[in-house]
């Protein structure tokens, strides 16, 4: 599981919030950056990532102010009706190794312009 101490300020979201890596800006406040993933696994695919440094959601949800965790809650919907995501979409936000986190950055994949299929692949 990724925490608090293995937060890296030389990870790939926290250089894109320093601007030291290009974005493409979706959305933007004082707590929250939006920008479209460089590697799309749908139609539209954004990252959502807070400005502050959290490893992971479970990092988020134990430490995060109250103010942030609504924020980017209504952020997120703000942004799929940015985007008239209007026929649905999918959030997610991998967890540790087993959850597929590459990035100890918290972020939400914002995901839809076409049906996404199941959840989790059946093995």
């Amino acid at each position: 599981m990724i925490n608090i101490e293995d937060y890296n300020n030389e990870n790939i979201f926290a250089k894109v919030l320093r601007k030291e890596i290009p974005s493409e800006k979706i959305y933007e406040d004082d707590l929250i950056y939006a920008f479209k993933d460089i590697n799309p696994q749908a139609p539209v695919h954004v990252l959502i990532i807070p400005k502050e440094r959290f490893c992971s959601f479970k990092d988020f949800s134990q430490n995060a102010g109250d103010n942030l965790v609504v924020s980017i809650t209504r952020v997120i919907g703000k942004i799929a009706e940015k985007l008239e995501l209007k026929d649905g979409y999918r959030i997610i936000t991998n967890v540790g190794s087993y959850g597929g986190q590459e990035v100890p950055h918290l972020h939400f994949h914002l995901l839809g312009g076409r049906p996404l299929g199941k959840l989790v692949a059946e093995s």
